[in-house]
């Protein structure tokens, strides 16, 4: 077997290794010799052709056998993979057994081959990535645990906000790790399923024996038999790869956060360190955030990739010109690029590294202003909401223009130290004690994700 060359210096850094296995081309010509040995068995079974065949069929439907450089070749004059394939089959079966390879492909069309061949892939595929989205969720989970009561400046357009924890920060992404787990176990009975329908997906060749032949075929292979073939509809893989897309926006929005805050201006959490990793070539000090640009690299390319899938499905008639064909490389590419931001996605998660006092020093960059809210609304309730934002206001604008702390501001104001003591305006701009429901975030999102995941 030749293997074609591929484009592989970026390969390592933007994909999973196990899922390239699942899209390289020995994987996709497997896949498609999984469905013509199981063609064969099933029917067999069903006994149209005869059992001595199958096992000299079954025989030569190994991937290693092949020549991938002269099926390329022959790709581009046949027009698809399934083509020069099966032609190629059936020369390896006849070597051995003229008869058998009589029985070859025998009632199938070349979609059937290659659209089945591709779901067989997608299961190996959605397995990776559901242990993958297991683990990531465990991991967010123990470290929005731990983070539970860690404060930091919560951040709106970019700018500090009231507090927020480390811990809800993670639960949010844990949240949407869950639903991406739900979504992919509520499309798998609507994804994994047989295509077989032959010429024009009426299965006429095969007579009276096409449903117990397909629905041998299906138990074959594992999966369901759909209610008639889907030659030109695919709702299915689009569904899959919109999924897919969610999951790589989701990763990076975790990505984009520790970026952000790994910038030397915040530096509060950042990437597990590691020897070589990061670094730059000309400057020795920096430590750069390798692995968010992954996460933030997926997701800002797979869109574009399923916009192809979208725009693909309008296929005419029983079978596509052009828009199946754009389908070829497009979902598995999603499916590598899914595969890299979860690999890099779960190092992050798991090497965590937080400074916890940096994010105190930071909260207090503002000298107290951003907890202005929490005395805003104590004060309210006693001298009236208008009354108190006004004051506020006022005060937080002296502290600004005379570079002081606001508590020390608000100690000289009589209106506020007549309506609060000095023990409460020392609690009220503590920001450990304005953190609202926090921890009732991280608790729901932990045990959301533990019911999914026993």
């Amino acid at each position: 077997m030749n293997q074609r060359p591929g484009n592989q210096l970026f390969d390592a850094y933007f994909t999973a290794r196990d899922m390239r296995e699942v899209f390289c081309d020995q994987g996709r010509v497997q896949a498609m010799l999984d469905f013509e040995a199981a063609l064969a068995r099933a029917e067999a079974r069903v006994g149209l052709i005869p059992l001595s065949a199958v096992a000299s069929i079954a025989a030569a439907c190994q991937a290693g056998h092949y020549d991938f450089s002269a099926l390329g070749e022959a790709i581009a004059t046949a027009g698809n993979s399934a083509i020069p394939l099966v032609k190629a089959l059936g020369k390896q079966i006849a070597a051995n057994d003229a008869e058998a390879e009589r029985y070859v492909h025998l009632g199938a069309t070349s979609q059937d081959v290659m659209d089945t061949g591709l779901v067989l892939q997608l299961r190996r595929a959605l397995a990776l990535i559901e242990s993958d989205l297991a683990q990531l969720g465990e991991t967010l989970a123990t470290q929005a645990l731990r983070f539970v009561a860690t404060p930091l400046a919560g951040r709106t357009w970019l700018q500090h906000a009231t507090p927020v924890t480390l811990g809800m920060k993670i639960a949010g992404w844990l949240g949407a790790v869950t639903r991406s787990r739900q979504r992919l176990q509520e499309l798998k009975p609507r994804l994994l399923v047989l295509q077989f329908g032959g010429a024009s997906g009426t299965l006429a060749a095969l007579g009276e024996q096409a449903m117990p032949i397909a629905e041998a075929l299906a138990g074959e292979l594992q999966l369901t038999l759909p209610d008639q073939p889907w030659h030109t509809q695919r709702d299915r893989l689009v569904e899959f790869g919109a999924v897919l897309g969610l999951i790589a926006g989701s990763l990076g929005k975790l990505g984009r956060d520790i970026s952000l805050l790994m910038q030397t201006e915040a530096g509060e959490v950042f990437e597990p360190s590691a020897p070589g990793k990061g670094g730059s070539s000309t400057m020795p000090h920096k430590r750069n955030p390798v692995g968010a640009a992954v996460l933030i690299g997926a997701a800002t390319r797979v869109p574009g990739l399923l916009s192809t899938l979208f725009s693909a499905m309008p296929q005419e008639h029983e079978r596509s010109l052009g828009l199946w064909h754009a389908e070829w490389e497009t979902l598995p590419e999603i499916c590598c690029l899914v595969s890299g931001s979860l690999k890099q996605a779960l190092l992050l998660a798991d090497g965590l590294e937080v400074d916890a006092d940096r994010m105190a020093r930071n909260l207090d960059l503002t000298q107290g202003l951003v907890l202005a809210e929490a005395v805003s609304i104590v004060l309210a309730q006693r001298v009236g909401r208008d009354t108190a934002h006004h004051l506020l206001e006022r005060c937080c604008k002296r502290a600004v223009a005379e570079q002081r702390h606001l508590r020390a501001v608000l100690g000289e104001e009589p209106q506020v130290t007549a309506e609060l003591s000095a023990l409460e305006l020392d609690r009220l701009l503590d920001p450990a004690h304005y953190l609202g429901q926090a921890h009732t975030w991280v608790e729901r999102a932990v045990a959301e994700h533990s019911a999914l995941t026993a």
